[in-house]
């Protein structure tokens, strides 16, 4: 059996950069340390963190109640109202936003406060995409739309006249948003179309499609939160109809590998390397 480990699985620089941050608060702090929301999409890295003490807080109005410590912004960012009612709350604040995610804020701020109308491409549920049209100067349903469909950007209409800036979420896939920027273009707007997706989720989502493409199975690992990972898990799925998506290898049946010359595995940008291993060690000593 050939295996392929696809060279960008694992922590991006944004999540390696919050995950850094918390642990190294641990080691500083005397005090309480919070995260708003857990650190990043991967259920086994927030679990080990709170076996360290750190709490994950859904609620920003608990902070006016908890005992006054550390809150450490996790890497998809938070709106500008959020940030200022941690602050308020009296609460130090590390903000471990991942530079690409605060660079989308900085666009939309400003450009909405020259009056251009934002759309952003992804998921409007996503923490990111909520996080990022809390930047939009005078928010309101006049001011930004999210758009995800094929639908939702055929069905996109405002005044002629109105400047558009067009921004994404940075895991959002590649393919999927020239095909929504295509569409909402040939409405004829005045449009500048930024591509904020982040590099080393076009190299992953690249890399994740032409190893799929030539294997008979496909692993994906990652949190089933994850919105990077799922993305791969359809860019995979797409190429080889056997693709699994697990979060650790105690996910994976490897007997259902038997049969398969040529397995490839990749993971989201929120999983650890010890994951990674495991699942590429057990591949190859159980086959």
């Amino acid at each position: 059996m050939n295996v392929t480990l696809a060279k960008s699985a694992g922590f991006c620089f944004g999540v390696k950069r919050a995950v850094s941050t918390v642990y190294e608060q641990i080691e500083k702090q005397g005090k309480p340390i919070y995260t708003y929301g857990p650190i990043i999409h991967n259920e086994e890295v927030v679990k080990d963190l709170e076996t360290k003490g750190v709490r994950v807080v859904l609620d920003i109005d608990e902070f006016y109640q908890l005992p006054n410590g550390v809150v450490i912004i996790r890497s998809h960012g938070v709106s500008k109202k959020e940030y200022d009612k941690i602050k308020d709350s009296g609460m130090e604040i590390v903000d471990a936003t991942c530079p690409f995610v605060q660079k989308i804020h900085r666009i939309v701020s400003e450009e909405s406060g020259k009056g251009s109308y934002i759309i952003i491409i992804g998921n409007p549920s996503h923490p990111e995409v909520q996080g990022i049209q809390g930047w939009v100067q005078n928010n309101g349903t006049n001011d930004v739309a999210t758009i995800q469909t094929v639908e939702e950007a055929e069905q996109f209409s405002v005044e002629q006249s109105q400047k558009i800036i067009v921004v994404s979420q940075t895991t959002f896939n590649l393919n999927k948003f020239q095909e929504l920027v295509e569409i909402i273009s040939k409405k004829g707007y005045d449009i500048t179309v930024l591509n904020t997706i982040c590099s080393a989720t076009e190299e992953r989502q690249t890399e994740a499609k032409e190893i799929a493409s030539r294997s008979d199975a496909m692993i994906v690992i990652g949190g089933k939160n994850s919105s990077n990972t799922q993305k791969l898990f359809e860019i995979c799925k797409k190429e080889c109809n056997n693709t699994y998506y697990i979060q650790t290898s105690n996910d994976m049946d490897y007997g259902l590998l038997e049969s398969f010359n040529n397995v490839g595995i990749t993971a989201g940008a929120s999983t650890p390397n010890n994951i990674i291993e495991e699942v590429s060690k057990n591949v190859r000593n159980e086959l």
